[in-house]
C-alpha cells in the first residue's frame, strides 16, 4: 500500500473516531416558551412569532394542549416537559406512563403533526432546595416512560432527558468538577440511561444568578467580552462563567466515565428588570455574547471546537404571574415582552438580522388607570397592596425600571396594572374614588405603563396550567391506587 492511501486511511479513521467522541454539527438556538402569564398570547400567535424569527426549536414546561396543537405542522422541534409533581405517579405505574405518552405524545406525533423530539422528565428535580424530594423518583419514571415510548413505537425518535440545575455539580475549578456526593449513584444511573438511549445531558446555566447571589462575583466574568478576573485551571484559562460552568459539568461526567456525552443547555439567559443588574443593556450584552460565542464553534477548553449541542434561551416572553420567591427578576426573562414585542435588538444568528415583533396583536383601548391628583391619597396603601397582590408590580421595587417614578407614580402604576388585568373594567379603576381613567400615556422614561391584550384567555394563564397539572396528578394517582388493589 502506498504512503498516500495509507495517510488517507488514517485521516478517515481519525474523523470516525472524533465523530464518536463528540456530537458533530453546529449548535442550534432554541427558546423556552413559558405560559405563566397574566396576558397570554394566543398559541398560534406565538408559533407565528417563532417562525417569523426562524426559531426551529422550542421547549415547553408542560404538555400544554393548546401549545402543542398550535405547533402541529409548524416544523418546529419540540421538547415537552413533565412537571416534578407528576414524577411520583409516573415512577409507580406503567399504566400511568402509558396514558401520559398516549395523551401528550402519540396524539400529536403523526405525519405533518408536532415534531416532538424530547420529553423532559421533571425540571431541575435534584435542586438542593428540594431536599431530595424528587431524587428517588427520576430513574423509575424514566424507565416507565421509556417502556411506554417503546410500546408506542416512538422510542427511536422521541428521547427522554432530565433538565438539571447547575447546582447538581460543584468544584472550585472546572477540572475538578464532580456531582454532589449524595447524587453520585443516581447520576451514574441517569447518565448510563441517557447514553444507552442516545439522549443528551440537559443542564441549566445562569451566570446572572451567580452575580445576583454573590457580591464578590466579578461582573465582567458573567459576560463574554473577556474578564480582568479570569480563572486559571492548570494550562486552561477561563474568561467567562459559562465556559467554566460547562467544563465543570464535563469533568463531572468524565469522573463517571461519560466525559464525551453530548450536552444541551436547557435554560440560559438574562432578565431585563426586577433587580440591580437586570436591565435591557445587560440582557442584550449577555445574550448576544452568548449566541456569538456558541455559534463561533470555538467550544470550551475541555471541549475545543465542540460547543453545546443546542442551547435554549430563557425565555421567549415575560411571564408576569411567576413566583417571585427567587427574586422579582423571575417575571422578566423574556427576549420579548408579554405582547410579543422585542425588548432589544438581538441577532439570533438564524438568518434574520434582528428580532421581529409578533404581528396582529389585539390590544385593549389606549387608556390607563392612574391616581387622581386631586384626591387625598393618605389611605391608599391598602389599595396598592391589594392591586399588587393580584397584578405584577415588580418593576417598582429596588433595581426595577419603575423604581424612581415617585410615590404618586408608584400608586398609578399599581392601579393601572390591576386595571389592565381586569380587562379595563370601569369598576377596577375606582379604588374608593382614588383612581381615574386617562387617555394620556403615563409612561416615564424606561418605566412603561402597560396596555393589556385581548388575545389571552379570560382565565389567567397560570391557573389553567396549575389546574391541568393537578388533574393529571389526580388521574395518575388513581390509576396507581387501583393497580395496587
Amino acid at each position: 500500500m502506498s504512503r498516500l492511501p495509507r495517510t488517507l486511511l488514517y485521516l478517515v479513521f481519525a474523523v470516525i473516531l472524533l465523530s464518536r467522541t463528540f456530537p458533530v454539527g453546529e449548535s442550534a438556538i432554541g427558546v423556552n416558551w413559558g405560559t405563566i402569564s397574566f396576558h397570554r398570547l394566543k398559541p398560534s400567535t406565538v408559533v407565528d412569532l417563532l417562525k417569523d424569527n426562524k426559531i426551529t426549536k422550542v421547549k415547553l414546561f408542560d404538555a400544554d394542549p393548546d401549545a402543542l396543537a398550535a405547533l402541529v405542522g409548524s416544523g418546529i422541534e419540540v421538547m415537552v416537559g413533565i412537571p416534578n409533581e407528576m414524577l411520583a405517579a409516573l415512577s409507580s405505574s406503567t399504566d400511568a406512563s402509558d396514558l401520559w405518552v398516549r395523551q401528550n405524545v402519540s396524539r400529536y406525533v403523526f405525519k405533518g403533526g408536532a415534531d416532538i423530539r424530547y420529553v423532559a422528565v421533571g425540571n431541575e428535580p435534584f435542586l438542593t432546595s428540594y431536599s431530595g424530594q424528587f431524587q428517588s423518583l427520576v430513574v423509575p419514571a424514566l424507565l416507565n416512560l421509556q417502556q411506554s415510548l417503546v410500546k408506542a413505537n416512538l422510542a427511536g425518535y422521541v428521547k427522554l432527558v432530565v433538565p438539571c440545575n447547575a447546582d447538581a455539580y460543584e468544584s472550585s475549578l472546572p477540572s475538578q468538577g464532580a456531582f454532589r456526593p449524595e447524587l453520585t449513584q443516581i447520576m451514574t444511573q441517569l447518565v448510563s440511561f441517557l447514553n444507552s438511549n442516545g439522549s443528551p445531558f440537559v443542564v441549566n446555566i445562569y451566570p446572572f444568578l451567580s452575580l445576583y447571589g454573590n457580591s464578590d462575583f466579578p461582573q465582567d466574568y458573567a459576560f463574554f467580552e473577556g474578564s480582568s478576573h479570569p480563572v486559571t485551571d492548570g494550562s486552561n484559562v477561563y474568561y467567562n462563567a459559562f465556559d467554566g460552568n460547562f467544563d465543570t459539568l464535563v469533568s463531572a461526567l468524565n469522573k463517571l466515565g461519560y466525559g464525551q456525552m453530548p450536552i444541551v443547555i436547557g435554560e440560559v439567559g438574562w432578565p431585563t428588570d426586577g433587580a440591580v443588574g437586570a436591565n435591557l443593556t445587560a440582557a442584550r450584552f449577555f445574550n448576544q455574547g452568548l449566541i456569538n460565542h456558541v455559534l463561533s464553534n470555538k467550544g470550551t477548553p475541555l471541549r475545543p471546537g465542540f460547543p453545546p449541542m443546542d442551547i435554549y434561551l430563557f425565555s421567549l416572553v415575560d411571564e408576569g404571574a411567576k413566583s417571585v420567591l427567587p427574586g422579582n427578576f423571575e417575571r422578566h426573562w423574556g427576549i420579548f415582552s408579554f405582547d410579543g414585542q422585542a425588548k432589544y435588538a438581538l441577532n439570533l444568528g438564524l438568518g434574520n438580522s434582528l428580532l421581529k415583533n409578533a404581528k396582529n396583536i389585539e390590544y385593549l383601548p389606549s387608556r390607563w388607570c392612574v391616581a387622581d391628583p386631586f384626591k387625598d391619597l393618605t389611605n391608599v396603601v391598602n389599595h396598592m397592596r391589594i392591586a399588587c397582590s393580584v397584578a405584577d408590580c415588580t418593576t417598582l421595587d429596588y433595581g426595577g425600571s419603575c423604581n424612581g417614578i415617585g410615590a404618586n407614580g408608584n400608586i398609578s402604576y399599581a392601579f393601572n396594572s390591576y386595571y389592565q388585568l381586569q380587562m379595563q373594567n370601569a369598576q377596577s379603576c375606582d379604588f374608593d374614588g382614588l383612581g381615574m381613567v386617562t387617555f394620556l400615556d403615563p409612561s416615564v422614561g424606561d418605566c412603561r405603563f402597560l396596555v393589556g391584550v385581548t388575545d389571552h384567555k379570560k382565565s389567567l394563564a397560570f391557573r389553567p396550567t396549575h389546574r391541568r397539572t393537578t388533574i393529571w396528578i389526580s388521574i395518575l394517582w388513581w390509576m396507581w391506587f387501583f393497580q395496587m388493589l
